[in-house]
Parts: structure tokens; sequence; C-alpha cells
């Protein structure tokens, strides 16, 4: 079916949310009498195999991939997708984080289905994306990369049942809080080496280092409030010195972007970035356990085109 509109569904995201906007999208298209194809994924990485087994099938006659889900699935899609730079991406959040939905500043997802179908014949942008290498994994992030605490916790969010509940009364987001809380107890900083486009350098004590694309991660938090997904730069934040109060009250400061001025936390806007340590450090890309170090991050500028 070439042309036609491609829709990835991940039934899980948001605990069935993604089901009911879904249903809702299906009733918008069939009003507009729009012809299109519909997957949902049936296991972690699906949406992935997907996307890349639908823009190969299709070869170049594929215009328009549309994902709905969370934070996972649009990674997952870009993945999918990294190689098929030509495919527009349309993407209608309904997971936990949904930051990038605020990082894009995409409609709700009440809203998103009438937007993108309206902005199927216009002129789409292109945007920034971040490309992490482990040695093991050479992969694309949307929103952000981070190692250290932050990794640590959002395994740890990733497995807390209590993240079903909250999403039932759609409180999602608050997960990032009950995991922080209780890795706050167990987690130890380190000794991190960053390297900045070139420049070496070493912090003692460090909890977490972030890469962003964009301001938002771990469900609304503003981690890098300068960061814009289309300047051509890689926001870091590095924190470190801190004690586990004064981390815990810098985590307040971050959902409103009032962290960055603290002595502890050290900001760079950078190209390409790479991150050892003495003991390896867990990383997070998009709010999905990935690995350890040593990692580096790089740029790969106006690489992608969604729908905004």
């Amino acid at each position: 079916m070439k042309n036609s509109i491609y829709f990835i569904i991940n039934p899980l995201a948001g605990n069935g949310q993604s089901l009911r906007v879904w249903k809702k999208v299906k009733h918008e298209l069939e009003l507009n009498k729009i012809e299109y194809r519909s997957f949902l994924t049936e296991y972690s990485g699906h949406a992935e195999v997907l996307a890349r087994q639908v823009a190969t099938i299709q070869d170049y006659h594929l215009k328009t991939v549309i994902g709905i889900g969370g934070d996972g699935t649009i990674h997952e899609i870009v993945n999918g997708l990294s190689q098929f730079t030509h495919v527009q991406i349309g993407f209608i959040s309904a997971g936990s984080g949904n930051d990038f939905a605020r990082g894009y500043a995409l409609p709700p997802a009440k809203k998103a289905a009438a937007s993108i179908l309206r902005n199927l014949k216009k002129q789409v942008r292109s945007w920034d994306l971040g490309q992490y290498n482990t040695g093991q994994l050479d992969r694309s992030f949307v929103n952000s990369m981070g190692a250290g605490f932050d990794a640590y916790v959002a395994k740890l969010s990733n497995e807390m049942e209590i993240k079903k509940i909250l999403n039932i009364f759609r409180a999602g987001s608050f997960i990032y809080i009950f995991a922080l809380l209780k890795g706050l107890k167990n987690y130890q900083p380190g000794d991190v080496t960053l390297t900045i486009d070139g420049e070496e350098k070493t912090y003692r004590n460090v909890w977490l280092t972030a890469v962003s694309n964009h301001p938002y991660y771990g469900g609304g938090m503003k981690i890098s409030p300068d960061a814009k997904p289309d300047d051509g730069l890689l926001d870091v934040i590095l924190v470190h010195n801190l004690s586990r109060i004064k981390l815990l009250l810098l985590f307040g400061l971050v959902f409103a972007g009032k962290h960055t001025g603290l002595k502890e936390v050290h900001v760079f806007k950078a190209k390409e970035i790479k991150i050892t340590a003495d003991a390896p450090l867990m990383i997070q890309a998009d709010g999905e356990y990935i690995g350890e170090t040593p990692v580096t991050v790089t740029l790969r500028p106006k690489s992608i085109k969604y729908y905004t």
C-alpha cells in the first residue's frame, strides 16, 4: 500500500491509555476517509522492528509513520527508521512521562491526531538527534541520555509495580519521584571523567551526567532548561559533591529549571561527549536502561523529520 500512513501503537503504554487514544484516532481517520495501516506492538523493542520492516518493504514509497505510546515507543520508532531519513514521523503521546511531547511542544493526545492529519501536506521540520555508542550499542535518542544516578532511578522506575497504579489515575510521571526516593538510599556517587569536544576533565563524587536534546526528562523535570532540539548542540549537565539531602532539594529545583546556578552543577554545550568512570556507571536513554559506561555521545544535526 504505497504512500499511505502507518501507525505503530504500543497497547501497554500508559496502562492502556494508548488504546483509548487509538480508538479516537481511528474514528478521525475513518471520518476523513484516510487510508492507513496499523500495527500493535507485542513486546519491548517491537516498535523498532515494525518501523524498520515497514520502511524496508515500502522502500522510498513510505512517507509517514505515526506512533502512539510513551517515550520508549518513540525511541524505538526513531531507531527503526534511522536509515530512512526521508520518512516523516508523527507521534501521539500516551505514556507515563511524555517528555518527548513536552520537549517538542506537541499538542495533547485528544488534539494530536487532528493536528497531524491537518499537517500531512505541509513542510515538515528537521530536528537534531543524539547518538550514543557504548562499543556494544550504537543508537539514537530523542530526549536525553544519562549516566549515573538518573539511569539507576530510571531502571528502578520501570521495575516498580506502583507504576501501573499511577497510570490508572494518569499520574504516571510521579513514578520517577517514588524511584528517586528509593534510589537515594543506596546509590553511591563516584569519580567521572568527562571529555567535552576533546577537552578532558575529572570530577569527584559525581551523582549524574545528563546529555539532553531538549529541556525535559524524568516525567517533566527541566534538567537542561536551555536545550533546544534544533540548535546543533547537545546540552550537558553534571552534578557532583552534594549530600543526599541537598541532592533531594536540587531535584525540587529541577522541575522549575532553577538548579543550573548551583556551584555543584556544571553546564556545557557540545557536539561530542565521552563519559568514563573508575567503576562502570548505569546508562539510560529516553528513560530506558541501556547498559554501562564508557559511552560516547555525538550529535546528528537535522537528521529526523517530525510533525509538531
